[in-house]
């Protein structure tokens, strides 16, 4: 039986976990996603805005790693200390259904990227590819219940093999270099419908969260570092390392092929790219790596989602039989739904018209919202001073960096859309249930404040002008 001593996980092995939540599905799609929405110009403008954001909010995860080391629970526990327990069980589970959802745009993009050599895998919403991808749902749910300590292994192995395709994209691209295609290309191309910059930068911000998702992979498994302030550095080692290549990636194709070709690629465009550059072979060699990449992904996130669960009912913020753990020290109930829910999500793909792009944009606008209470914690920790008792000089620093990602965070909520917003609260209304469960097991008031009423209130109205757009056509799935 595994001991809680053998669960520890080293600098390395944290660091993969950020690599290896971040580099998934989302990083293979950013040629036609970027190509789509801009050129060079912008598409450098976009990523000075959200790797400057991200980045913020990554210092934010390690000023709040070395100055709250007793809050272990990962993202959510952030919003409970600073704000109450119903925004910190709606953190947990927006993060928790955010990352379902993104696990389900993982086997999207393996079964598209099959289709494009076997026919029955279509674009990754037929019914064989559908039946695929429940078996390999369970294959890892079955794997992941031997134990945390040989999952986090098969991570750090994969993340390397999964990285190497993608460097190897990069120098072939670097040896194909044409100047004058990428000046072609850089103010936005020819052929292309014409866009403000503002528009075309907008374009592209929830695609750039999604990529950036997992940033916070070593706060989440805070509880088994060897090390409390490796949580902070293997974040921000993870942050710089992989968005180095994603912007890489986005930049590269725009000196290979014109605007209209690239944003005319199948997903995962990356594939296509390659091909374009070097023949066949090149959409084999990228397909071959979407697979490893996003297999790997899952394999983290399915982590992700299950220990996020497991802490917050632990922690009293979700029903106490997701606490509980099997023999191996899994969270086996908490799986166990994790799968359920991703099974379904997996299933109603059969019915979205683009179910890679709607999962892709559904996580990020999930994920917005945990982040945005992390951001607005680590402001009201340097705004009161509290911790700053060592090292004081930090306070400013740390307010204006907080003040930064806050902003951020708002910003990309607005630029996703008001769809986006009101899918939320089709999951955050309903998904509520959980908390009265968890209260009336505790024998607790539901809600403590008038701010938890109005929160409620607003998720509910949400949901159900969601529901109404659904219904006449105004939203679509």
């Amino acid at each position: 039986m595994a001991t809680k001593a053998e669960q520890k996980l080293s600098l390395f092995a944290l660091t993969g976990m950020v690599v290896g939540s971040m580099v998934g599905a989302g990083i293979f799609s950013l040629p036609r996603t970027f190509g789509i929405a801009t050129g060079p110009f912008g598409a450098i403008i976009a990523w000075c805005i959200a790797g400057g954001g991200m980045y913020m909010l990554a210092r934010v995860f390690q000023a709040l790693a070395e100055r709250k080391p007793d809050l272990d629970a990962g993202v959510f526990a952030y919003a409970k200390e600073g704000f109450g327990d119903y925004p910190g069980f709606l953190s947990a589970f927006g993060y928790w259904i955010g990352s379902c959802i993104g696990n389900v745009s993982y086997w999207v993009l393996i079964k598209s990227t099959l289709g494009n050599f076997i026919p029955a895998f279509g674009d990754g919403n037929t019914v064989v590819a559908i039946l695929v991808a429940s078996v390999g749902i369970w294959l890892f749910h079955f794997m992941i219940l031997r134990g945390i300590q040989q999952a986090a292994f098969i991570n750090t192995v994969v993340t390397v093999a999964k990285v190497v395709p993608i460097i190897a994209f990069i120098i072939i691209l670097f040896f194909f270099f044409k100047l004058d295609l990428f000046r072609l290309n850089f103010w936005g191309g020819e052929g292309m419908p014409q866009a403000t910059l503002l528009q075309q930068i907008q374009a592209t911000m929830l695609a750039t969260v999604f990529v950036f998702i997992g940033i916070e992979g070593a706060s989440n498994y805070s509880r088994y570092a060897q090390t409390r302030s490796d949580i902070g550095t293997a974040t921000i080692m993870g942050f710089i390392g992989v968005s180095a290549l994603m912007v890489l990636v986005t930049l590269l194709p725009y000196a290979a092929l014109t605007r209209p070709e690239i944003a005319a690629m199948a997903q995962p465009s990356m594939a296509g790219v390659l091909a374009a550059v070097v023949g066949p072979w090149g959409a084999v060699f990228i397909s071959i790596g979407v697979i490893v990449s996003v297999l790997g992904a899952y394999l983290a996130w399915s982590l992700v989602c299950a220990e996020v669960l497991y802490v917050a009912a632990r922690t009293n913020d979700m029903p106490k039989l997701f606490g509980t753990e099997n023999q191996n020290k899994v969270p086996a109930a908490a799986l166990w739904l994790t799968n359920i829910v991703v099974q379904l999500f997996v299933i109603s793909t059969y019915w979205s018209q683009d179910a890679f792009a709607l999962m892709l944009n559904l996580t990020s606008a999930m994920s917005l919202i945990p982040y945005l209470f992390v951001a607005a914690f680590g402001f009201l920790l340097a705004q009161r001073a509290e911790t700053y008792e060592v090292r004081p000089q930090e306070r400013n620093r740390d307010l204006i960096i907080a003040s930064i990602a806050a902003v951020y965070t708002i910003f990309m909520i607005i630029a996703g859309g008001v769809k986006f917003v009101l899918l939320s609260a089709l999951l955050y209304a309903p998904g509520t249930i959980l908390y009265f469960w968890a209260r009336r097991e505790q024998g607790k008031q539901v809600f403590n404040t008038s701010v938890d009423w109005l929160i409620f209130a607003a998720a509910v109205i949400g949901c159900i002008a969601a529901i109404i757009g659904l219904s006449t056509g105004y939203l679509t799935i």
